[in-house]
């Protein structure tokens, strides 16, 4: 079994290059990059799909561009995430105020203390 995802139309083997999802609300049908997971409640298009896709009437289709490339990360990109996880993996140190006593040592166990309210 290929793990390249296919065109969810019936009887459609072309690979998907598109993602088909409906906004109900506003009827709007928005067509733009293959998602990065397949979803339930969208579908997956081969380019000769997309191309001839066409809506309800009354319903508006939002095409975005399918050529959108993200830029490669770049070395700054790649340092502020270095140090980003750096300081997550930083200890957290919490300074916390003495407890005031309010009795008398009586007895100590190890690091247990038995105090009395006189």
């Amino acid at each position: 079994m290929s793990l390249a995802r296919r065109c969810s139309r019936t009887a459609c083997a072309r690979p998907a290059v598109a993602t088909l999802t409906y906004v109900y609300a506003d009827q709007t049908a928005v067509l733009g990059p293959l998602a990065t997971y397949a979803e339930p409640h969208a579908y997956d298009l081969c380019a000769v799909h997309s191309e001839r896709l066409s809506a309800p009437r009354g319903w508006e289709v939002l095409r975005l561009s399918l050529d959108q490339a993200l830029p490669p990360p770049t070395e700054d990109d790649l340092l502020a995430l270095a140090d980003a996880v750096r300081e997550a993996a930083r200890p957290v140190r919490t300074v916390s105020a003495p407890a005031q006593e309010t009795g008398r040592e009586v007895a100590r166990r190890g690091h247990l203390r038995v105090l009395t309210n006189d």
